[in-house]
């Protein structure tokens, strides 16, 4: 799992390194309901993510790996200066409606296999995020628009994605923890993380996080922390980075180490 495109950078999908037997997921980040002064929009969602990212290299990356798949991450932080919020939408059903039509939209346009739900900021009466989301993508499913689902919680969103997973878990494929906002510094405490975020959601389902340049476990720590995981009795069966844009830098090291890994490990 990929983020890309949520920075502004002029990132591009081709030198990132895909592996050919593996499955990987380019997120790009991120569709919104809002227009560009981040006033909401009732469920028409848009695309944010940087416009280098094109449909036409989108389906050129997936004709080059036919595994890839590529999905649109659903709001995230912030619009520019203005922080996103789900909001208690007045006709559920209405905004469930405009939704599925505008990521149809979008799904045709870009190539996209699949979504991930990355809403980070919540009111206190949160009444509709687990079914607006839940049916959204169930009828996605059910009408052949996406083939995959993913969910992104982190340490004080936990909540309300707890409730979605337990009511609409059958049709959520990942859950791509951001474990960087969980404070693990250490292996050790990557895997306690990883122990009680597994109580909450599906551990198999669950996919360990890195963070580039970023927030908790840094450097081969990671990868450490992998190797704890299994030798703890968990199933690695993924990696979610954040992000491409950022690994650029680095000449993507631990997308390339990561894959080796998930390549290598008996549990794949």
């Amino acid at each position: 799992m990929e983020y890309i495109g949520a920075t502004g950078q002029p990132v591009t999908f081709n030198p990132v390194p895909v592996e050919d037997n593996i499955d990987f997921h380019f997120i790009l980040s991120f569709a919104i309901d809002a227009d560009p002064s981040a006033k909401p929009q009732n469920g028409k969602f848009s695309p944010y993510w940087v416009d280098t990212l094109t449909p036409q290299s989108v389906a050129a990356i997936k004709e080059r790996h036919p595994n890839v798949k590529a999905l649109a991450s659903l709001s995230g932080w912030s619009l520019g200066d203005e922080v996103l919020r789900w909001y208690n939408p007045e006709n559920p059903q209405l905004w469930i409606n405009n939704a599925f039509t505008s990521l149809t939209s979008l799904a045709k346009e870009y190539h996209l296999d699949g979504i991930d739900i990355d809403y980070e900021n919540f009111p206190r009466n949160n009444a509709s995020f687990a079914y607006c989301i839940g049916e959204l993508i169930t009828l996605l499913k059910n009408q052949s628009v996406i083939s995959v689902a993913t969910i992104a919680p982190f340490h004080t969103t936990v909540l309300p994605y707890i409730e979605l997973f337990n009511k609409y878990g059958d049709v959520i494929d990942y859950v791509n923890h951001q474990f960087y906002t969980d404070k693990v510094t250490s292996p050790k405490g990557y895997l306690a993380a990883f122990r009680l975020r597994a109580t909450q959601f599906d551990k198999d389902k669950l996919l360990p996080s890195y963070e580039v340049n970023g927030r908790g476990i840094q450097g081969d720590a990671f990868f450490d922390a992998l190797n704890l995981l299994e030798a703890n009795g968990f199933d690695v069966n993924g990696v979610m980075i954040f992000s491409a844009d950022a690994s650029s830098s680095n000449n993507y090291y631990y997308e390339r180490k990561s894959q080796a890994f998930l390549t290598n490990s008996t549990s794949v």
